[in-house]
């Protein structure tokens, strides 16, 4: 437990640091060429509507919405990938359906793997389930 709880805590300061370069990416590139794409040129407001003195900033929303995509993959392709790599060499299933398994009629474990013999806890001979 303690090796993975040390993966986790590294995942999360990567997931801290990308978090930072992306959001500077979508602020400083993508906001910029989504308003210049409006004509809101270098000075203008860029893609929004003002109502009644509130500005409504569409660029701003559109760049959360790539930087949230882009955050999500960076995520998936880095950390969920090949954590379920390991895990599968381990031989644990991460975020798939878990191995079926079967109740000791003896002991009435109910985590005993479905191709088991014996129950792991009271040793009893399991019966055979096709």
């Amino acid at each position: 437990m303690q090796g993975d709880l040390i993966v986790i805590a590294v995942g999360l300061v990567v997931a801290l640091a990308f978090s930072t370069l992306i959001k500077a990416f979508t602020d400083n590139i993508i906001t910029p060429l989504v308003n210049a794409a409006a004509g809101g040129g270098a000075a203008g407001m860029g893609v929004g509507w003002t109502i009644n003195g509130q500005r409504i900033d569409l660029g701003a929303f559109i760049s959360a919405i790539i930087y949230f995509v882009i955050f999500m993959a960076v995520i998936y392709f880095l950390i969920i990938v090949p954590y379920k790599m390991v895990q599968a060499r381990r031989g644990q299933v991460v975020f798939g359906d878990p191995a079926p398994v079967k109740t000791c009629p003896a002991c009435l474990s109910t985590d005993l793997p479905a191709a088991a013999s014996k129950c792991k806890y009271c040793g009893t001979d399991q019966p055979v389930t096709a």
